[in-house]
Parts: structure tokens; sequence; C-alpha cells
């Protein structure tokens, strides 16, 4: 599948913890995040989006794949841009964002350490950044 094109996944299908889990990718990650904030206002859809991910890996057996601080971070990023936008359709999202699917880029390394990240304070809770964005 394309950036662009929209992954066979709903707000219901992460809710309900039935989304195919073998296509559960980055992309398809960035375009839920970008559909619980087209549904709910910003606090309630990082709380429903972190929720429903946190019972979907405890479903699976691994709770520790969770991560409070990058899930946070790439919530507040595509409202921020969801803001910003002259359209918000998912096409156009993914073309005016394409750095938010590259792993070249790594934007969440602008923002923040490795060792940061690697930290188990950083896996339950969000953490500001802590380094300056290039």
């Amino acid at each position: 599948m394309s950036v662009a094109q929209r992954p066979p996944f709903s707000v219901d299908s992460l809710e309900a913890g039935t989304l195919d889990v073998d296509s559960f990718d980055h992309e398809a990650h960035v375009y839920l995040a970008w559909l619980f904030l087209e549904e709910f206002p910003l606090t309630e859809a990082i709380a429903r989006f972190s929720s429903a991910l946190q019972r979907l890996t405890a479903t699976l057996g691994v709770p520790g794949r969770y991560h409070a601080t990058i899930t946070w971070f790439f919530m507040l990023l595509i409202a921020e841009r969801r803001e910003a936008a002259a359209s918000n359709d998912w096409s156009s999202f993914c073309r005016d964002n394409a750095d938010l699917f590259s792993a070249d880029q790594n934007i969440i390394g602008r923002y923040y350490s490795e060792d940061l990240l690697a930290s188990e304070r950083a896996r339950g809770t969000f953490l500001l950044p802590d380094k300056l964005a290039a």
C-alpha cells in the first residue's frame, strides 16, 4: 500500500481490537491517529488512541510495545499539522507531510535523544522533547 491510499482501518476496528495486526505498520498508526483526531477533540483523541493501543498490545501479549511519548508526540504533531493544513483530506495530508512517513528523515529523532526514548519513563508517560528541532 502506498502512502495516501487509505489503509483498511477504522477507529472502531482499533478500539475493538479487530484490525489486521499484520498490516498495522507505521503508516497505519499515522492514519489511525489522523482518524481519531478527525473524530474527537485533541485530548479525547489522545486518550482513546492511547487506550486502544495499550489494549491491543496487551491482547497480543506485548504490552511493552506501547510507547506513550512516541504516541503522544505523533498525535500532537499530526493535530498541529491538521490545524495548519489547507485541506483535511488524507491524500493531501500525506502529500504535505511526507516526513511523518519517512524512516530516512527520523522526525522523532530531531526532538528526542535515543536514550530518552529508550527509557521506561518515556514508555510509560509522555515526556517533553530533550532536543531542539533542527
